[in-house]
């Protein structure tokens, strides 16, 4: 695994003297192809190329395909993580993601970006920063995540989201761009209340 940078400094990914880097991705990416193209009742093999592609993988682990990622070893997932298909991780940077979190059909979690100034994304500079996911947080369908995003543990983010700064922990957040709601109280143990994320 390649040193990446987590700090948001300017770089390039790619060109003379970084094929290996190159290399790095493609075969992650050849990773991904062999998980994709299991058939549904390989779990077994499902489950051993998880702990190829990731960096680390917790205990009952699952995504269900099509999964995408950028390397797919630079992001990490606890004991119990669920998630539904159409799952993009943008890992040029870290992810790392605890233990029980749900993830609903086709978010998308980056960790890299691109300046605002056309000039600075001559050759294609980019920056990235870490993505951390706590323990315990649902995220709903279709929500996208931004570069350096903190969920806090216990919180759920609303379907169609997108989160471009921290979520607090056990609170309800929602919206684009997204925004603390509410927070989680005794009353959400009852089921029927508002839907916000979408069955995961």
């Amino acid at each position: 695994m390649h040193q990446i940078l987590n700090d948001g400094s300017l770089y390039v990914d790619y060109g003379p003297g970084l094929e290996w880097l190159e290399a790095e991705r493609l075969a992650g990416k050849e990773r991904i192809h062999d998980y994709n193209a299991t058939r549904p009742g390989e779990s077994a093999r499902r489950e051993q190329l998880l702990t190829e592609i990731l960096g680390s993988v917790g205990p009952g682990a699952w995504i269900e395909p099509p999964l995408h990622a950028s390397y797919g070893t630079h992001v990490h997932v606890g004991a119990d993580f669920y998630a539904n298909f159409g799952l993009t991780l943008v890992d040029d940077a870290e992810v790392r993601i605890g233990d029980r979190v749900m993830i609903a059909p086709h978010v998308t979690i980056s960790t890299a970006g691109h300046p605002v100034h056309p000039a600075s994304r001559t050759g294609g500079t980019q920056f990235s920063r870490p993505v951390t996911i706590g323990d315990d947080v649902w995220i709903g369908a279709g929500v996208v995540i931004l570069p350096g995003v903190t969920i806090g543990a216990g919180s759920v983010v609303g379907a169609g989201s997108v989160v471009t700064r921290d979520v607090p922990p056990m609170v309800v957040a929602v919206g684009s761009p997204c925004r603390v709601l509410r927070t989680v109280t005794e009353a959400d143990r009852t089921p029927g209340g508002p839907v916000v994320g979408g069955h995961p």
